[in-house]
């Protein structure tokens, strides 16, 4: 996983409330287990017609919002059934932080883990992004994670809390496996002496 540090990028406003799983990534595309390719899926009953044809008015079919990094979205966002390639689509599109007032706890846990960073604040707060992000490209925001605050365009700042073993884990570029790795000498010097002490297991 890679290392998050800080993201300036276009953020794309989506104040739909309630945006489940199935909106994100739907369960027709769920036969894959990679964490790739998925992406061009991303949102797809809202980007697409039934004809396979991109909707004009769907936010990141419009030429501003394409190369969105990070979304301002509605609350309760990562709702419904708990399906770990809704962070996977994000991340392969190149989504990399999420601004909501609220968020589903399993898509909360799984975007961490998938290299992106949720993050909750105040409606207050939020509107204020939602608005800035309506700018456009030229409007870009800053998340810096370190210091746990998002710049805004006009450079009004907004703090943000994190759990500090969540911050540790992005900022290292550790999921699970990579956490696991950290413990190598351990489990090896482990293993030698269970082998020793058990030879015939």
């Amino acid at each position: 996983m890679e290392k998050f540090e800080t993201v300036t990028g276009i953020a794309a406003p989506m104040p739909l409330v309630n945006i489940d799983t199935d909106m994100i990534i739907p369960k027709i595309f769920l036969k894959t287990i990679k964490r790739s390719g998925l992406g061009v899926n991303l949102f797809d009953e809202m980007r697409y017609d039934r004809q396979g044809n991109e909707i004009p008015d769907f936010v990141l079919n419009k030429p501003q919002y394409r190369e969105a990094s990070i979304l301002v979205a509605g609350d309760n966002f990562g709702c419904g059934s708990s399906r770990e390639h809704a962070p996977w689509a994000l991340a392969d599109f190149g989504i990399k932080v999420i601004i909501s007032t609220s968020f589903a706890d399993i898509f909360y846990n799984n975007s961490f883990k998938n290299g992106m960073l949720p993050i909750v604040l105040p409606q207050e707060q939020v509107d204020a992004l939602m608005k800035d992000a309506e700018k456009g490209a030229n409007a870009r925001m800053t998340v810096d994670l370190e210091n746990q605050i998002i710049t805004s365009s006009d450079g009004v700042e907004f703090p943000f809390e994190v759990d500090a073993f969540k911050k540790h884990c992005l900022l290292n570029g550790l999921d699970d496996i990579g956490l696991t790795m950290e413990k190598e000498s351990s489990i090896t010097a482990f293993e030698g002496a269970a082998a020793q002490a058990r030879p015939w297991v």
